[in-house]
């Protein structure tokens, strides 16, 4: 680290924590490096970039707290946990300990449930997010699709507290949070909902999620699914069709290897036309249905 009186070029101190990061196995460590220095200079990480390729100095604290947040991050602490924020497609939200961090892969599940939302036929379609963890489905909906009403579940204290804090941000007028079981959420919006979309838990309990960021720091409840991974699944199906209206479709996110296992379920229960869809790694990551 530099002393206090040492003022060095911003490039060299990227480089520096970039191999730090590297040598901690953090998957994209240039752009963690960026992202935390954008965080401490209080700037955006193209601004960071720009800065470096001029030649800049960064002041001997900023470097410091740079290190800092490095160190942190080189525990595999997740880096939305060290900034505060998770960006998810235009949204920015709050996370922290006890809420899951929405991952780019949601934003895919997301454009599936405000497509249908967008296709419906109704001046004020509905749509309901079960188990909305930070909010990130449900506002996506609820921004990006202004003339339907956005209701969204969470049963995890602390998951909804960070969720209360994002919603109250986005100011969505169409949008409702609620803390209560997901058996029972909503029963006055009983056959009109046009969409529920969820991400449940859906790690079977004896998988090991490979990333550190995962095991050791997404609350498990917003993890596991029990023996085979779907027992929330199940759930958020039997209460989709009682929510939703003839017509309306359901959207789960889930691993990539359990599409059959989901359609099959949703085909057992009564859904319709039920398929499943991939990621832009191509990877099957969520399947939708119609209920008849």
């Amino acid at each position: 680290m530099p002393s206090h009186r040492e003022s060095l070029a911003l490039s060299d101190v990227l480089r520096r924590v970039t191999a730090r990061l590297a040598e901690a196995g953090v998957p994209d460590p240039g752009v963690d490096a960026e992202l935390l220095a954008a965080f401490v200079l209080g700037g955006a990480r193209g601004s960071v970039q720009a800065a470096a390729v001029r030649g800049d100095q960064i002041a001997p604290a900023d470097a410091g707290r740079l290190d800092e947040l490095a160190e942190r991050r080189a525990t595999r602490e997740p880096l939305q946990h060290i900034t505060g924020v998770a960006p998810f497609r235009h949204l920015e939200l709050r996370v922290g300990p006890g809420v899951f961090v929405p991952r780019p892969e949601t934003e895919m599940v997301a454009q599936l449930a405000i497509d249908a939302l967008r296709a419906a036929a109704s001046a004020e379609p509905i749509g309901v997010d079960l188990g909305t963890g930070s909010g990130a489905i449900a506002l996506a909906m609820a921004t990006e699709v202004p003339h339907a009403r956005v209701y969204a579940a969470e049963n995890s204290v602390d998951a909804f507290v960070w969720a209360k804090e994002n919603f109250a941000a986005a100011r969505a007028d169409n949008a409702r949070l609620a803390f209560i079981d997901l058996e029972r959420a909503f029963p006055d919006l009983d056959g009109t909902v046009s969409v529920v979309a969820s991400n449940p838990p859906y790690v079977p309990d004896a998988a090991i999620p490979r990333d550190p960021e995962v095991r050791f720091f997404d609350p498990p409840q917003a993890l596991y699914g029990g023996a085979d991974g779907l027992d929330v699944v199940r759930v958020v199906s039997r209460v989709g069709l009682r929510l939703a209206h003839p017509g309306g479709t359901i959207v789960i996110e889930h691993g990539e290897w359990q599409g059959e296992q989901i359609r099959d379920l949703l085909t057992a229960d009564g859904w319709r036309a039920a398929a499943t869809h991939p990621d832009l790694t191509l990877r099957d990551r969520a399947t939708t249905a119609v209920r008849p």
